[in-house]
């Protein structure tokens, strides 16, 4: 019957129409026929911003069609087979035509489609020529209906094989004035505000929602012909990027999505996780989460990466069932994908598509269009004059635009960062408006990916700002984003030292992983783990208390494993000191680390688990080696990882059995001083 593609994930301009099969039923074919060509017909009312007529005319000429078949089922119960040929032309065409009217409707591609106006006009041509050849196949004579139908049908096969789809004038004067902007961001001319919105009215473009919607889709489009070996279209795309960008930020004044919007799709996504095991989203051979999720012959979907290497050492069977695979397919899973990314996005977890890590490397260099990088320069400078001498509302738009721009491209950073942006947003960060402050700290936390960004940020004062909006900022988010940004800074030494001698920044952090939101509680983590780098702030982070709020976040039966493997991450560092270990034992972790080890699924939750244990025993002597020899599950645990876990893993998990060993043998023997813990403390163990 009809397949129904979902447009986001179809390319656009491309027709992935299936063939029926040859036995089907002429009934049954007929049937999915009327109903595709409804589908068709509805688009009647629908806005066309560019090739209007001649997606009309498609529509019609398939409006007499369908009154055909309507026809035929209604007169015609007895079909001869030998219609079938022709309904099956008539059905693949039909199916390419929706997809060609989806992709002419389509919110977001407006631009793109007018650029390509000849391109579609052809593809309307190639389609009205298939479905009169389609038609000509059919055995009409033998097909009982009114002969005025008939002789409908014959006027609309000669329309179909004769008229001629062409560009548009209307397209082509609206595709010369963008050519034109284009053609001046080269030279570095600022476009006429009219001109602008002369295109934008045309296209049907009318607010900020829609622009934005537009800049979106070109970027998804960059993503995918940034993995193309050829790349034809990467040069357009990223000036139409530019173009899209700058009448975002310049044309449009207000942003006009709905709040309650954003808190309604927040809901209903959390409504779609709820019911979501992560385990279900990591590969079944590596244990970490799906980048790019594959479905092979068996039915069962992992990680490309994971199977491709699977596949590539000869192996031909299924690695989860065994079964015996009839081919090595794989075929790409959008759905789960998606999924993937939400859940991702809602974790505050990065996810970076592995096929398109070459993108972002190459734009950390440069453009990849001479206009997209003058119009982006312009970009930087208007939202940075606007944040200096704009009014409250305006300012929060241009903090708004910066975190936009900024938030996957490296190149936009650059741009902002030269245009000065970073001193504006600190001031911004000192508002008492909650939606100023978020847009500035998460602005300011893109540019601190940057390297002049972290710089300029800490030159400006930015650090005593942001541990301010740590503790006491308006909403959560830009405490949140705050904690984001300190980590970040923390990967430079010198920073790691200036923070750390804050006095309120690491109790800050800490008390954002006690009462912080996920998200705010992930940032803060990687925050004090970074912060740990420098041995300096060692003792900083156990006198503000961090040790007991891991310990607690660990006990806790909700703990996401993310927020889990960071916590064993920074105990296994503070562990490493007679001190640290002394605190984990005080706040009674051991048991909780234990269980940790035999439950986590994370490869790096379990290497972080062992290595803790491995420095609790060295430092906390025999009372800790005598409680983890009388653990039933510790031992298959480790012995484990000797065979599933990562190489360090693996070797830690290797001397920690050696340690227990050797306490069982002494044991046995009578002899409890073990040389393998040489440096024996007497630490009590709650």
């Amino acid at each position: 019957m009809i397949q129904t593609q979902n447009v986001s994930t179809r390319r656009i301009m491309t027709f992935p129409a299936i063939h029926p099969c040859e036995e089907i039923r002429p009934s049954t074919l007929l049937n999915s026929l009327i109903s595709l060509a409804r589908q068709i017909c509805n688009y009647r009312s629908n806005f066309f911003a560019s090739n209007k007529r001649n997606a009309h005319e498609s529509i019609r000429q398939i409006g007499v069609i369908l009154t055909f078949l309507e026809e035929i089922r209604e007169w015609d119960s007895d079909l001869p087979g030998s219609v079938v040929l022709g309904f099956s032309e008539l059905h693949l065409v039909f199916q390419k035509v929706r997809f060609l009217l989806e992709d002419c409707n389509r919110e977001g591609s407006r631009v793109w489609m007018l650029m390509n106006s000849e391109r579609v006009a052809n593809q309307f041509r190639f389609f009205s020529r298939a479905i009169a050849t389609a038609l000509d196949v059919l055995p009409i004579t033998v097909i009982d209906v009114p002969v005025d139908i008939k002789d409908h049908v014959d006027l609309v096969t000669r329309q179909a094989r004769k008229t001629r789809f062409e560009p548009e004038s209307d397209d082509k004067r609206v595709g010369s004035a963008v050519r034109s902007v284009l053609s001046g961001f080269e030279r570095g001319v600022v476009p006429d505000m009219g001109d602008l919105k002369w295109v934008l009215v045309n296209l049907g473009i009318r607010n900020w929602s829609s622009c934005n919607k537009e800049a979106m889709f070109l970027d998804s489009e960059i993503e995918l012909e940034s993995s193309n070996d050829e790349k034809e279209e990467l040069g357009l795309l990223s000036s139409l990027m530019g173009f899209v960008c700058y009448c975002r930020c310049v044309v449009f004044g207000v942003v006009d999505c709905d709040p309650n919007r954003k808190q309604s799709n927040g809901n209903c996504r959390s409504q779609v996780l709820n019911g979501i095991n992560s385990d279900d989203l990591r590969c079944p051979i590596s244990l970490e989460m799906m980048i790019d999720p594959v479905t092979v012959a068996s039915g069962q979907t992992y990680d490309r990466s994971s199977i491709t290497k699977w596949f590539r050492a000869g192996n031909s069977t299924c690695p989860k069932t065994g079964e015996k695979l009839k081919n090595m397919e794989m075929v790409p899973n959008s759905a789960l994908k998606g999924l993937i990314k939400l859940y991702c996005s809602e974790k505050g977890i990065s996810f970076v598509d592995s096929c398109h890590r070459n993108r972002h490397v190459k734009k950390a260099v440069s453009a990849d269009s001479l206009a997209f990088e003058k119009a982006m320069n312009m970009v930087a400078d208007f939202v940075s004059v606007t944040l200096v001498v704009g009014t409250g509302i305006e300012q929060n738009k241009a903090a708004y635009e910066a975190r936009l721009l900024s938030k996957t491209s490296v190149f936009n950073r650059s741009c902002l960062v030269e245009a000065g942006v970073i001193p504006p947003l600190l001031n911004l960060l000192l508002s008492t408006d909650s939606l100023s402050q978020e847009n500035s700290s998460a602005a300011l936390l893109n540019l601190s990916k940057n390297s002049k960004g972290r710089a300029t940020i800490v030159q400006e004062g930015g650090l005593e700002i942001l541990i301010s909006v740590l503790k006491k900022g308006v909403s959560s988010e830009a405490r949140q984003y705050a904690a984001g940004t300190i980590f970040y800074l923390a990967s430079v030494e010198e920073y790691r030292v200036l923070i750390g001698n804050l006095t309120e920044a690491i109790p800050a952090l800490t008390e954002l992983i006690r009462n912080g939101a996920s998200r705010g509680k992930k940032n803060a983590l990687v925050a004090i783990y970074g912060l740990l780098a420098h041995p300096g702030n060692h003792k900083g982070v156990l006198e503000a208390g961090t040790v007991h709020v891991l310990a607690n976040l660990l006990k806790s039966s909700d703990t996401e494993d993310d927020l889990v493997t960071d916590s064993l991450a920074i105990l296994a560092t503070l562990a490493e000191k007679s001190d640290g270990t002394a605190a984990v034992l005080h706040h009674g972790g051991l048991n909780s680390i234990i269980e940790i080890l035999s439950s986590i699924s994370s490869r790096t939750g379990k290497e972080y688990c062992v290595s803790l244990l491995l420095a609790l025993c060295r430092n906390g002597g025999k009372e800790v080696v005598a409680l983890l020899a009388n653990s039933p599950s510790l031992m298959g645990s480790l012995y484990s990882l000797l065979s599933e876990g990562t190489s360090r893993a693996s070797k830690k998990a290797g001397a920690l059995i050696r340690v227990l060993h050797e306490f069982y043998e002494r044991r046995s023997s009578g002899l409890m001083a073990s040389p393998a813990l040489s440096q024996e403390r007497s630490v009590h163990v709650w």
